[in-house]
């Protein structure tokens, strides 16, 4: 699993430069899904780790009025908050070359098989 913690990818949203974006794919459009699907996996990622961590502090009870405050847990909800969102952290590691993908080539019919 990498480590999103230590990501250099900004905070914030910043200007990109659509040429320079759309060079490794040669289309804007298969860039923007190459990012999409892996900001998904990164944001499932960072979602079943921070439901791992709050399950530590789960308290079961039969009655739905009582509602416990948890220093740590708000502590780690915090952090998650603060940490760069999954679709910068995509674009950051497509901008570095560090996303691997790959054009699925549609399969040959016989019609369109080349003649032997």
């Amino acid at each position: 699993m990498i480590d999103y913690k230590k990501s250099k990818a900004p905070v914030t949203t910043i200007t990109r430069n659509i040429n320079e974006l759309e060079k490794p794919t040669g289309n804007i459009y298969e860039t923007v899904m190459v990012v999409a699907k892996r900001a998904n996996q990164i944001a499932q990622e960072l979602k079943q780790e921070l439901n791992r961590k709050l399950e530590e502090f789960a308290y079961y009870t039969d009655n739905l009025e009582e509602v416990f405050e948890n220093r740590e847990q708000i502590e780690i909800s915090r952090f998650y908050e603060r940490l760069p969102k999954p679709t910068l952290v995509a674009l950051q590691e497509y901008v570095d070359g560090e996303i691997y993908w790959r054009r699925a080539e549609p399969e040959e019919t016989e019609e369109e098989a080349p003649a032997s």
